[in-house]
């Protein structure tokens, strides 16, 4: 994953899946474009489409998507209760990985460009990519909604792209807004209600924007304005949010439309405590969330972290549990089943792009087989580090035992820190696991490059070199990481639950056969190296690693044996 950016269209079409099918199509037919999530919605008749790639690929499937979506929708029809002024509502670019948000701003004005020229849409740039300030805020872009199309007629709402005219391509395709702006959740909290005033009474008790100050009656009531003329607003509870309320018929029920667009000022689960707070005061229930379109990994993750903490329970666990944790807590099930496969932006991107991790994705039994196959990888370097991530998980466990001791629920954050620390070392030795094969394939695939000039024989033996060394530097780096662990367990020999005590040792005796498998690895492959300054340098950290994991290891054996 190199140089990644994503695109999230929003058509007006959530219905036909016809249509939606032969739009989705023109983004698949792109090279290089790995379509993610298409997530239509009858009510809103809007489908949010995910896709992702090198920047060039992505931009390329957002044209096609736009130019079909302009021939297969007709806005002068149109009809949902999503606010919208185009066939192609919005197009987002996303930087993901490898890429900035200047670039992204970049290939936003480009699309546009190109767009307004050879489409004959019209339209604006909004967020990060916008030209006139006003316009980051998408409600100013959409102000009206199609509406309002004739707004493009006049000085204050001239488009930035595209005929400033209501010509025929434009009276049917709408317009369109182009963008560039950071990680969006489209979050949608679900309520026991079916009234959208209620709904949306809420949603303006959350989102930044609030509600406008009136004079006597809230809703009826005349506009309070400031010494500028403007109406006077309350603002809601939570910053960088953005939200209305509707009712769903497909559910039955009323949601809170909720769009965190910065999801480090607010969280999904602040944006879902939140909700449940103020619609209490309102006599309201919510029953659980929805997602539209993808999250990060992180968000998950940041919400477990939230509600285990409120329950006292130890954060040091997988990720799986945590995700597992994270949908029911939030009620991300309620609607329809969850799957973070699908959902989660990382493990779509993994699954579409094909992992690395292959060996640790195995079974156990698998891995085992795959490891005694004649095949020389895995070796022993790989399985080193699982032995490694093995004896921090062994560490792990009894810190989660200690925290959840009957007696000792005064030190559960201790231990928590513990689990937690342990965690993290067990996800690096596993990352290592197959980071160990890489490196060895990289050192077969430079012996098999060509030699038959003296340039080739050069590239050849400058490839070699530098990928012996990278060989040398992973099981350095496992046996720099497993002895971490090494702390793990002797700390749980010393302070955890007394029951669990052979488990920390055994623990240990996996991080020391761990250091010592990985440092054998460090100096088989130094043997080819021409930079001896270098492997020294290696050599003499790997013994210094391998004297610390005997004489750890020794200190947790003498100490179990006190009591076994």
């Amino acid at each position: 994953m190199n140089r990644i950016i994503e695109c999230i269209p929003n058509i007006s079409e959530g219905r036909d899946r016809v249509k939606i099918d032969a739009i989705v199509a023109e983004v698949e037919k792109v090279k290089g474009v790995m379509l993610l999530d298409v997530d239509p919605g009858a009510s809103t008749n809007r489908t949010v489409i995910t896709f992702a790639g090198e920047p060039a690929a992505v931009q390329e499937a957002a044209f096609l998507l736009i130019k079909k979506a302009s021939e297969l929708i007709d806005m002068t029809t149109h009809k949902g209760e999503h606010p919208r002024q185009g066939a192609t509502d919005v197009c987002p670019f996303v930087p993901i990985a490898g890429v900035s948000m200047e670039e992204c701003v970049e290939l936003a004005r480009a699309l546009g460009k190109r767009v307004g020229e050879e489409l004959g849409i019209a339209g604006y740039f909004y967020e990060s990519a916008a030209i006139i300030p006003e316009r980051r805020n998408l409600a100013v872009c959409r102000k009206g909604e199609y509406e309002a199309l004739e707004k493009i007629t006049t000085t204050e709402g001239k488009p930035d792209f595209g005929p400033s005219m209501i010509t025929d391509t434009v009276r049917r395709a709408g317009l369109t807004t182009i963008g560039a702006r950071n990680f969006l959740v489209a979050y949608n909290v679900n309520l026991n209600t079916t009234s959208t005033r209620r709904a949306n009474a809420i949603a303006f008790d959350i989102r930044e924007a609030g509600r406008t100050l009136r004079e006597g009656d809230p809703i009826s009531g005349k506009p309070v304005l400031d010494d500028k003329g403007e109406p006077v607003r309350i603002p809601g509870t939570l910053k960088s949010v953005k939200g209305i309320g509707w009712y769903i018929d497909e559910y039955g029920i009323a949601q809170l439309s909720l769009n965190l667009t910065d999801i480090s000022i607010t969280p999904v689960h602040v944006a879902f405590e939140e909700a449940c707070s103020k619609a209490a005061e309102r006599g309201i229930r919510v029953t659980g969330s929805e997602l539209v379109g993808l999250i990060p990994l992180q968000s998950m993750l940041d919400a477990a972290d939230y509600f285990l903490l409120k329950q006292e329970r130890s954060l040091g666990i997988s990720d799986e549990e945590k995700i597992k944790i994270a949908i029911k807590s939030l009620g991300l099930d309620d609607l329809a089943p969850f799957n973070p496969s699908e959902k989660i932006i990382e493990y779509v991107l993994e699954g579409k792009m094909g992992s690395r991790n292959r060996l640790i994705s195995m079974s156990a039994r698998e891995l085992a087989n795959e490891t005694s196959s004649e095949s020389p990888a895995p070796g022993g370097g790989s399985v080193s580090a699982y032995v490694g991530a093995l004896g921090a998980s062994l560490g792990v466990m009894v810190a989660n035992l200690s925290s959840h001791k009957r007696g000792w629920d005064h030190r559960w954050k201790a231990f928590s820190d513990v689990a937690e620390r342990g965690m993290k070392i067990q996800k690096e030795l596993l990352r290592l696991v197959d980071e160990d094969t890489h490196a060895f394939n990289q050192i077969m695939e430079a012996f098999g490059l060509p030699k038959g000039t003296e340039d080739e024989k050069k590239s050849r033996s400058a490839a070699i070199e530098l990928a012996s060394k990278y060989a040398m530097e992973i099981p350095l780096r496992t046996a720099e990481v497993a002895l971490e662990a090494m702390d793990i367990c002797w700390q749980m020999v010393n302070e955890g639950n007394p029951n669990s005590i052979t488990d920390a040792g055994v623990g240990a005796l996996c991080i020391r056969a761990a250091v010592l498998g990985a440092v054998m690895n460090v100096k088989i492959n130094a043997s080819g190296i021409k930079d001896k300054e270098f492997t020294t340098n290696l050599i003499e950290k790997a013994n210094h690693l391998e004297t610390l994991a005997n004489e750890m290891e020794m200190k947790i054996r003498e100490k179990v044996a006190t009591v076994c």
